[in-house]
């Protein structure tokens, strides 16, 4: 945890609202393999690490709700019953909160709070989730609400859907919140079924580089990769067998009733099938210790993105070449919905200094872009701090 912060943030809390608060946190998180899988109801393979957001709050005994990002040196005001979406960005995922806590008929008094955390922002570690899920297990402890941990995971999602506007899957509220230390969460996002499976290091760590790059692309082509997907498994029912989605379709199936018909929506499907295939024989190796079979996993999945559902980017593509062949790299893939964010890497722990040195100069001269580095350690969920 980050005493610094967290002490910071306690005297900043009673300077501003004149009384001692509570203080939450929820962690952001890492996808080990299992990309574009989870809105085809596969698996996907999540771990809470240890950047978090943390939340200062305490109840009122009116409707108000006072807010301050300390991040933004920003406050917002709003009332419980009266909730609604703002033109400034960061109220909105503490509200949309309130309103899921509204709708679901759980009873809440005023309060006051603050934010702050260290989740870097754009590196595709899910600081929104771990806003919301944050917010909504300090009002569920504050308010006694006996709110069950996997609800603050699905309130979490439809605070993004409905206040951020943001069509997320379950993976990242569901990480933040059920993390547990030293495990990553094979989650099944059909069922939601989930059991967490051992990530022993063993002298290895898990390292971000971040690309330090967001294309334009992202959000129209996740759009187009769901509608291919929806093709394909159309067409596998157009041959007569029921399929709800691609986690009810085989390779044998696409390669019959899709590829024929269409080579671009094949491609994506196979990307999705094959990936959840790898995520299962991957979490096999975890529970035998074998990290290395998990690294061959990650290559095979970041060339699945790159070649065959095309969302990767030359910057992306550099980084995970970068260490294809360096014996101190068990794997990398590029890891979030594509077209810029982090690799993540897995990497022997006394080599990461010098992996890193080494990097930052050939990336800026490819690319004319810094590059900076991350290493997550694997931590609990949602908790409180004091």
């Amino acid at each position: 945890m980050n005493n610094a912060l967290i002490q910071s943030l306690g005297q900043k809390f009673e300077q501003r609202f004149g009384t001692k608060p509570r203080i939450f946190r929820s962690p952001g998180r890492v996808n080990i393999i299992g990309e574009h899988t989870d809105y085809n109801h596969g698996f996907v393979l999540p771990a809470a690490v240890d950047k978090a957001i943390y939340v200062g709050i305490s109840p009122r005994e009116d409707e108000q709700i006072f807010l301050y990002s300390e991040e933004f040196s920003e406050g917002h005001k709003a009332e419980v019953a009266t909730v609604a979406p703002t033109d400034k960005h960061w109220p909105n995922y503490i509200l949309g909160v309130v309103d899921q806590l509204n709708k679901r008929g759980y009873k809440i008094k005023g309060f006051n709070l603050n934010l702050d955390g260290d989740v870097p922002v754009g590196a595709g570690l899910s600081s929104s989730a771990a806003v919301e899920c944050a917010v909504a297990f300090a009002l569920n402890e504050v308010f006694n609400l006996g709110i069950e941990r996997k609800e603050i995971a699905e309130i979490g999602q439809k605070t993004e859907h409905t206040f951020a506007g943001v069509m997320v899957g379950i993976m990242d509220p569901f990480a933040s919140v059920m993390g547990k230390k030293g495990h990553a969460i094979k989650l099944d996002c059909e069922s939601l079924a989930f059991e967490y499976v051992p990530l022993e290091m063993k002298g290895y760590k898990i390292l971000l580089l971040n690309t330090n790059v967001k294309h334009s692309l992202a959000s129209s082509e996740y759009n187009t990769r769901r509608a291919e997907c929806a093709e394909g498994v159309k067409l596998v029912n157009e041959a007569g067998i029921e399929a709800e989605s691609l986690r009810n379709v085989t390779m044998e199936m696409l390669d019959k009733y899709v590829k024929p018909k269409n080579e671009t929506v094949y491609r994506r499907c196979k990307f999705v099938v094959q990936e959840n295939e790898r995520l299962l024989t991957a979490c096999e190796a975890l529970q035998r210790g074998d990290l290395k079979t998990l690294g061959k996993k990650m290559y095979g999945s970041h060339d699945g993105l790159s070649k065959e559902y095309e969302v990767s980017c030359k910057e992306l593509d550099f980084l995970v070449e970068a260490v294809r062949n360096n014996p101190d790299v068990l794997g990398a893939r590029m890891m979030g919905g594509g077209f810029g964010g982090c690799t993540i890497n897995i990497v022997k722990e006394e080599a990461i200094d010098g992996l890193v040195n080494n990097l930052q100069g050939k990336y800026k001269e490819a690319m004319g872009l810094d590059l900076t580095a991350y290493v997550a350690v694997i931590e609990d969920g949602s908790s409180a701090v004091q």
